[in-house]
């Protein structure tokens, strides 16, 4: 038995050595001079050494592309058409692409590599993106796995937002990680405060950047984020809403709220916050609190697997079956919008559902985490 554990580690060693060799060849060895990126035809051009991704370039030149998993081609939002020097589409981008975008040219900025001179397209709020140094005035535990973290804008810094939408938070260099790693999480704060912003986080095993908020990040310590990004938030119609989301989901939808308690929205709405265990409810009081201020607002927390012995007098299920129970005795499902936070699993089940119950795909608006 030892000698199969050595001889498994040995495998492993030079498996890590190899993928280390490759990208030692690709970052170093590889020298592919300058490069310029012409950014909307001519509107902008950057001259820059190659070899790296073009999203990490674009970063490092602070034109700041949305990415919710920090460059590693799994979750597809920092797309950009790119119209020349990039090469043929990677089997790492075809699942993330349908047809019209693979005709247009439209690329992960993450997996695109600065071989050749770039001509790519960005939409034009994407360069009025901002950078700013925020500092760590709060952390809430929630719950087990779940903190709050408020950030202070320095300098008499503002952020203009809309309800719903996210930023990047940097994790520096630290014990555990080599690299600045951005990350993506919605704001959770009264968008009435834009001095301030609030971010609602689930622990992520062995992730880079909640290991750091989670484990190294102090109140008073310094943090620097980007943004706003994302389509996410509120339409303006008098349809009813739907709300739909698991754990740190409810994050955009705390912000949603506030503001139709600001504005005195009167929208009737419903909101199933699916959780597994009674352990991961949090927020309770204040969505209570919203039921009060907001007159057509209801909060359904859904559990699917209450503990043994647990006092649990609530919901139990699945909190997809829950809203589509809900939907079909409205008789009116179709009337109504859809708004979705959390896991892609969940997302893509809530998406079926109310696309059965006849709410046509334009009517529903989500926020996929990776």
């Amino acid at each position: 038995m030892v000698p199969l554990f050595i001889a498994l580690a040995i495998i492993s060693g030079i498996g890590a050595l190899l993928a280390a060799t490759l990208v030692f060849a690709e970052r170093v060895i590889s020298n592919y001079g300058d490069v310029e990126v012409d950014i909307n035809k001519g509107n902008k051009k950057l001259a820059m050494k190659g070899g790296g991704s073009l999203l990490e370039t674009l970063t490092a030149q602070k034109i700041f592309i949305p990415s919710a998993c920090g460059g590693r081609g799994t979750c597809g939002y920092c797309k950009v058409k790119v119209l020349e020097g990039a090469g043929p589409l990677l089997p790492t981008e075809e699942p993330y692409m349908d047809a019209e975008e693979r005709s247009s040219g439209v690329r992960l900025s993450c997996q695109v590599k600065l071989r050749n001179d770039l001509k790519i397209e960005l939409p034009a709020e994407l360069l009025t993106i901002k950078e700013y140094v925020s500092v760590c005035e709060e952390i809430i535990d929630y719950t087990y796995d779940t903190k709050q973290f408020r950030l202070r804008l320095t300098d008499g810094q503002h952020m203009k937002y809309t309800p719903g939408q996210y930023v990047q938070v940097l994790a520096p260099q630290y014990e555990k990680s080599s690299e600045e790693v951005y990350r993506a999480y919605s704001i959770s704060s009264d968008p009435a405060d834009q001095a301030a912003i609030e971010l609602i986080i689930r622990r992520v095993p062995d992730g880079i950047c909640t290991t750091y908020l989670f484990d190294y990040l102090k109140v008073g310590d310094k943090v620097r984020i980007n943004g706003p990004y994302g389509q996410f938030y509120l339409r303006d119609t008098t349809a009813p809403i739907i709300f739909i989301a698991g754990g740190s989901g409810i994050a955009p939808m705390k912000c949603i709220l506030h503001n139709m308690k600001n504005t005195n929205n009167d929208r009737r709405a419903v909101f199933f916050f699916g959780i597994r265990t009674t352990k991961d409810l949090f927020l309770a009081e204040e969505m209570t609190r919203f039921e009060t201020q907001l007159a057509q607002f209801k909060f359904v927390p859904v559990v699917s697997q209450p503990e043994p012995g647990a006092e649990w007098a609530g919901v139990t299920g699945r909190v997809t079956h829950i809203a589509e129970d809900y939907l079909r005795k409205q008789g009116n499902a179709h009337e109504h919008e859809g708004y979705l936070c959390g896991s892609p699993g969940m997302i893509e089940s809530s998406i079926g559902i109310l696309k059965k119950l006849g709410i046509t795909e334009d009517k529903i608006y989500y926020d996929k985490f990776s």
